[in-house]
């Protein structure tokens, strides 16, 4: 299907030459982990001697995990005691050139004054070989991949209008706050979830509950009180 039969597509684009050889963005439902995969629906509460529901059965937490697009790291990633290595066989850049490494970095002084600041830390950055353009009007969401609390990383978030540039590659500045972590991350671990958001003005508006908002709010809390899976089946969309 093209891009004008389906205008909401994102497109990925990369050198001719790394076609086929990068791993490749993904749905993000296609990349739930296998932690989750294999983590029960329910368990045994013991502090109210009950068996609930887990987060497996949370519509809102796996609508997050599931939402937009994942970018992959490009190569096997070895880390060892706070040093980074890596062997990558990428061809040579063609016409366009481009970073054959998976990892650069920040220096520390460009997150001075924020909680991100440690003075004998950088910041590193995965380099991302994919280009992305999005539909007229909208931007993109960059951040964490959702619920990835596994991850040693913690990807930041940024907002791009990736409808108007797309010709030039996105990295994605992460803080890497597992200090204790060795072993190897492997290619194709999700470094950054993408989420399309359409560009409009917002106004903010506050209320009190009218009578009629109150006994929908009471209604609402006593079902939900009373059994499970009301979300899901009535409003999730």
């Amino acid at each position: 299907m093209s891009r004008q039969d389906n205008p909401m597509t994102l497109t990925f684009r990369c050198p001719a030459e790394l076609e086929g050889i990068l791993p490749l963005p993904v749905p993000a439902m296609l990349g739930l982990p296998d932690w989750f995969k294999s983590m029960p629906s329910q368990a045994y509460n013991p502090v109210n001697a009950v068996t609930g529901d887990t987060v497996k059965r949370c519509p809102p937490f796996i609508d997050a995990m599931t939402a937009g697009f994942l970018l992959p790291l490009i190569c096997d990633v070895r880390v060892e005691n706070g040093e980074f290595s890596w062997d990558n066989d990428l061809p040579p850049g063609g016409t366009v050139n481009f970073s054959r490494s998976p990892i650069a970095f920040h220096d520390a002084s460009q997150a001075v004054g924020t909680p991100l600041f440690e003075d004998d830390r950088f910041i590193i950055k995965f380099n991302n070989l994919w280009t992305i353009q999005a539909p007229e009007g909208y931007s993109l969401l960059f951040t964490h991949p959702a619920n990835r609390f596994d991850l040693p990383f913690t990807t930041l978030t940024g907002l791009v209008d990736c409808d108007r540039y797309y010709d030039n590659w996105i990295h994605f500045p992460a803080r890497w706050h597992d200090v204790n972590f060795n072993g190897v991350l492997p290619k194709g671990t999700p470094v950054a979830q993408c989420v399309p958001v359409k560009r409009e003005s917002w106004t903010l508006q506050t209320a009190a509950f009218t009578p009629e908002e109150t006994q929908r709010a009471h209604d609402l809390s006593s079902a939900i009180y009373r059994e499970t899976g009301i979300y899901r089946r009535q409003f999730r969309a």
